[in-house]
């Protein structure tokens, strides 16, 4: 039954991204009360293609939120896969079921599932479980609590008492800069990436993931939906990357702003293949957005007494390993668990950061160098970039290891992913 969230909350979320909005249904599944505080007036589905990795899924499904809904908004994943400049393979594995996982991977557009996400939240919690139009700007904490301080899009001071501040506002985060006031500016070392969608023909597999050319100039396309059994096209979600020298620094101070085709395309003249023309698929995208490819330092603590840090605020990474998604989502059950253990309190927190700061940490690190696209550098390192011959510069073996400690790294290793337990027990709730 809904619950409504008038009353004193004992945790309120600043945010309403996937991390805000998973841990919502996290803490309603458990039995804590909460309430999302969103800047936006209204949630509309933005953003552009993302992957959920198998251990994200794996906590969706524990969630009930299954395949049943997640097919109606992306694809299973079957393969990740990257090709050379030259058109010729350098590594590929499968993904998801097809690898052996007891769950899928998908690739979905990050506002479809983020509006999914709402909508569970909306009829499981009720109509006032989530407050939009509202900034949390800071927090104050009390005896026992905390006060998070909030601004409507009209200039009016909102305080909202609760036990437990659990911080989801992303990348520009107020509540990280207020516990972190001294903390570097966030980190761009020098990619641009243009990104849009494109109505075309799904290539290899129907639903691979594919990265094509080099190390600092390529492009990643995958499809985040099904074919159209009409036409046979299906929505691929792509992303045009290169590499400049960022000592000047990013200018521009919209970081996701419009842009035409014609102001970067040249970077990708002649490339085309038999299997993929990539100007027409660039092409092919009625808008193109522009982004730096950005993330912040690690910082030593993400906890503050009774306020916790949560998904990008805690740790924004590249999207290089396409995880940021999936570790918000697995961020929020972890905290779950947390809670489970040690009830609402400041103790679950500091369980939560010893569970979670050094691994993730280490992520956005790897990610910083490039992730599974590190395999690329290596390549590149070590051939003239006309790779004929991959296994004479990187052997098989050594490229399924490279892959093998980043899935490990990552948290969706197949073996310990599939043989562990679930990280909140069926119908545990909170001790009272």
């Amino acid at each position: 039954m809904a619950e409504s969230s008038q009353r004193r909350p004992e945790v309120a979320i600043a945010g309403g991204g996937i991390a805000g909005l998973a841990t919502a249904l996290t803490l309603h599944q458990i039995g804590v009360s909460c309430v999302v505080v969103e800047s936006v007036a209204e949630l509309r589905p933005l953003g552009v293609g993302i992957n959920i990795q198998p251990n994200a899924v794996r906590e969706l499904f524990d969630l009930g939120i299954g395949a049943d809904q997640l097919d109606t908004i992306g694809i299973q994943a079957k393969e990740w896969a990257l090709v050379g400049r030259n058109g010729q393979d350098l590594y590929s594995e499968p993904r998801g079921l097809d690898a052996g996982y007891e769950w899928p991977q998908y690739s979905v557009h990050r506002g479809q599932l983020q509006m999914l996400l709402y909508r569970n939240v909306i009829d499981r919690l009720g109509p006032d479980a989530v407050r939009t139009g509202m900034r949390v700007n800071g927090y104050t904490p009390t005896a026992g609590g905390v006060t998070a301080h909030a601004q409507t899009r009209a200039g009016e001071r909102v305080d909202v008492d609760a036990t437990l501040l659990v911080a989801c506002d992303g990348l520009h985060s107020a509540v990280r800069a207020q516990m972190h006031p001294d903390q570097p500016p966030i980190n761009w070392g020098g990619a641009i990436m243009w990104r849009g969608t494109t109505q075309a023909a799904p290539i290899r597999t129907g639903a691979s993931f594919v990265g094509l050319g080099t190390f600092e100039q390529r492009i990643v396309f995958y499809p985040i939906g099904p074919p159209d059994p009409t036409t046979g096209l299906a929505e691929i979600n792509w992303i045009a990357e290169v590499t400049v020298d960022p000592s000047e620094g990013w200018g521009d101070a919209d970081w996701t702003r419009k842009v035409d085709l014609s102001d970067w395309i040249h970077h990708f003249d002649g490339w085309e293949f038999d299997w993929m023309d990539v100007q027409a698929l660039l092409r092919g995208s009625d808008q193109v957005y522009e982004y730096p490819m950005v993330d912040r330092d690690p910082i030593p603590t993400g906890i503050d007494g009774h306020t916790v840090l949560l998904g990008d605020a805690a740790h924004a990474m590249y999207p290089t390993g396409s995880n940021g998604a999936s570790q918000a989502i697995v961020d929020a059950r972890v905290l779950g668990a947390c809670l489970l253990e040690h009830g609402v309190s400041a103790a679950a927190l500091d369980d939560f950061d010893a569970r979670l700061r050094e691994p993730i940490s280490s992520v956005v690190l790897r990610n910083r160098a490039a992730g599974p696209f590190g395999l690329l550098k290596l390549i590149d390192e070590r051939s003239d970039g006309d790779v004929h011959d991959i296994d004479a510069f990187v052997p098989a073996a050594e490229r399924a290891e490279f892959m093998r400690r980043f899935r490990e790294a990552a948290g969706f290793a197949k073996d310990q992913l599939n043989a562990a337990p679930p990280t909140i027990a069926p119908g545990a709730t909170i001790r009272r």
